[in-house]
């Protein structure tokens, strides 16, 4: 269990890369009403929505591999990046409708990436923050 847990700094870059590819190829979707763009968002979403659980489960794992105090700033890390990955599967699962999505699938998946894409951007901050501390970027 140990070693998942060490795996976590690998492993999450993928799905904090894939949601927000995701969520930009849906925007150019939306904009130009092409169909190839909201595959690759799907494809996106759904390779990330695989990692982030991955990465979610590693993550909890590392925390006692490690010994680490729980702090609060690692307790927000934790929630959001969980609540991410939630949300991310929430997003996923929505493109499973078949021929299409109906409007309401549609906008269940929209919510979902965007939400998801929020919370991987802020819970990865916080993760840096644990790693790098506040003053990493400071210039």
């Amino acid at each position: 269990m140990a070693l998942i847990g060490r795996l976590h700094p690998v492993l999450i870059h993928f799905p904090i890369a894939l949601v927000i590819v995701a969520a930009a190829a849906e925007i150019a979707a939306t904009v130009t009403d092409e169909e190839r763009w909201r595959s690759a968002a799907v494809a996106n979403v759904r390779a990330g929505a695989a990692f982030a659980v991955i990465a979610a489960i590693a993550g909890w794992l590392l925390v006692p591999a490690l010994g680490i105090e729980t702090t609060s700033l690692l307790r927000w890390h934790r929630w959001l990046g969980t609540g991410g990955a939630a949300v991310t599967l929430v997003a996923a699962f929505a493109t499973y409708g078949g021929e299409g999505l109906s409007p309401l699938e549609l906008w269940i998946y929209r919510i979902a990436l965007f939400a998801a894409g929020a919370l991987v951007a802020v819970a990865g901050h916080l993760g840096g923050l644990l790693v790098w501390g506040a003053d990493f970027l400071r210039l």
